[in-house]
């Protein structure tokens, strides 16, 4: 009878901590939901009731015609694809050099390995406004400022410390026997990377591909930088053309804003579950 009770008191302890737990994560994903339902909000709102106080979350009159209207008071549709290339072509050229990196540093033996890795990850206290002025010096001098160029091509030589240390980890995780077994069987060293490596890395990858393109698709300061011409501006640039000297369209302002954000929501719900095993799944073994 006393065992059955102190499991009972077991059991409700567990269930009163899962509840708690919920409730704390609930309340704390509302409050990263909060930006985005008021910018959806003020989107639909007249300009009369943006500046309301206290602030109105429901609009008096709906303006449904915000949405036309700012995709047409800049060339969005020109600037969304202008975004994606940039997005896409950055995508594949991290993904390909961080994995190409990260491999060397996890799986291949050669001396001075771990100097080097310890070299690399000290890149990553280096803040990019130290290096914004010599890499515009460098890039205008062979005549790239005003393309696409600085924004897409060192992407493919392995830029970015943080996800080649995220692959290495994940490459560390997977058994050795199996990179043994394929090179008794005569496997290149090429061949296990690209056929028994990669596949299982799948979900590092993933995550990989998830943070560049977010990170990509919203960043301002490199288009601000090297993109001198409209007709190749990002959506961050497109966004700033609502802001003009005499006054903000922020009706027009929040409905762009929206769109632009709709596709990183989209892309996270479709691939979350792979974004969540990478993350959980990179730093079991250092």
């Amino acid at each position: 009878m006393g065992s059955n009770y102190n499991g009972f008191r077991r059991k409700k302890r567990h269930i009163t901590k899962q509840f708690t737990a919920h409730v704390f994560l609930i309340l704390f994903g509302i409050s990263f939901l909060f930006p985005f339902v008021w910018m959806l909000s003020t989107s639909l709102k007249p300009e009369s009731q943006i500046f309301k106080w206290p602030p109105e979350w429901i609009p008096e009159t709906f303006m449904w015609q915000n949405f036309p209207e700012a995709l047409t008071f800049v060339p969005f549709a020109l600037y969304f694809k202008n975004t994606l290339v940039i997005c896409v072509l950055t995508v594949l050229g991290t993904i390909i050099s961080s994995a190409f990196v990260a491999y060397g540093f996890a799986r291949i033996q050669w001396r001075g390995r771990n100097i080097f890795f310890f070299l690399m990850l000290t890149t990553m206290m280096l803040p990019y406004q130290v290096v914004m002025v010599p890499l515009f010096l460098v890039f205008k001098e062979i005549g790239w400022v005003g393309t696409f160029k600085p924004l897409i091509i060192p992407a493919f030589f392995g830029t970015n410390a943080f996800f080649i240390f995220l692959l290495r980890q994940f490459f560390l995780t997977i058994p050795y026997e199996l990179s043994d077994a394929a090179k008794i069987d005569g496997c290149s060293e090429f061949r296990i990377f690209w056929q028994i490596v990669l596949p299982l890395a799948r979900p590092a990858i993933a995550t990989v591909g998830l943070f560049t393109f977010m990170e990509n698709w919203n960043d301002f300061l490199g288009p601000l930088i090297y993109l001198n011409d409209e007709s190749k501006y990002t959506i961050a640039l497109g966004l700033q053309q609502f802001i003009g000297q005499y006054g903000t369209q922020w009706g027009m302002l929040m409905a762009a804003s929206t769109v632009a954000t709709a596709p990183i929501i989209i892309l996270f719900f479709f691939t979350q579950k792979t974004f969540i095993q990478g993350i959980s799944t990179t730093g079991i073994k250092g």
